[in-house]
């Protein structure tokens, strides 16, 4: 009876986790920044950018209703972060959302989106 009881803490206790702010104390934040998108379509996208003290760079924005952590990875040109099946590129004020599971002459889920002049 008593791993019925602690499996169910144990999910409750994850339920719990997802609604709390990710620490990775490991990992110290050098400089974050939020950048706002305005894509050809007429949709925007606001992007969290985070910079570490050992120089590596993530992504956090919202795709499909999910909030997700893009990780920053080798690009030929311009920066290139993935999470999941998504891939957010950008090079210089613009910015490109792909699906890496979609067809290959897949439109990208948002395109040629421009970063928002402050």
């Amino acid at each position: 009876m008593k791993k019925p009881i602690a499996i169910m803490l144990a999910l409750l206790g994850a339920q719990a986790a997802l609604a709390m702010p990710l620490t990775v104390p490991q990992i110290q934040t050098a400089s974050t920044q939020t950048t706002r998108y305005d894509c050809k379509d007429g949709k925007s996208v606001s992007v969290q950018y985070t910079n570490t003290r050992n120089h590596q760079s993530f992504a956090a924005l919202t795709v499909d209703g999910r909030k997700l952590l893009f990780v920053n990875v080798i690009a030929g040109s311009g920066a290139k972060y993935v999470a999941d099946q998504y891939t957010w590129w950008t090079k210089g004020p613009q910015a490109n959302l792909y699906d890496e599971m979609a067809a290959k002459d897949s439109p990208p889920l948002l395109a040629d989106c421009e970063a928002r002049k402050k």
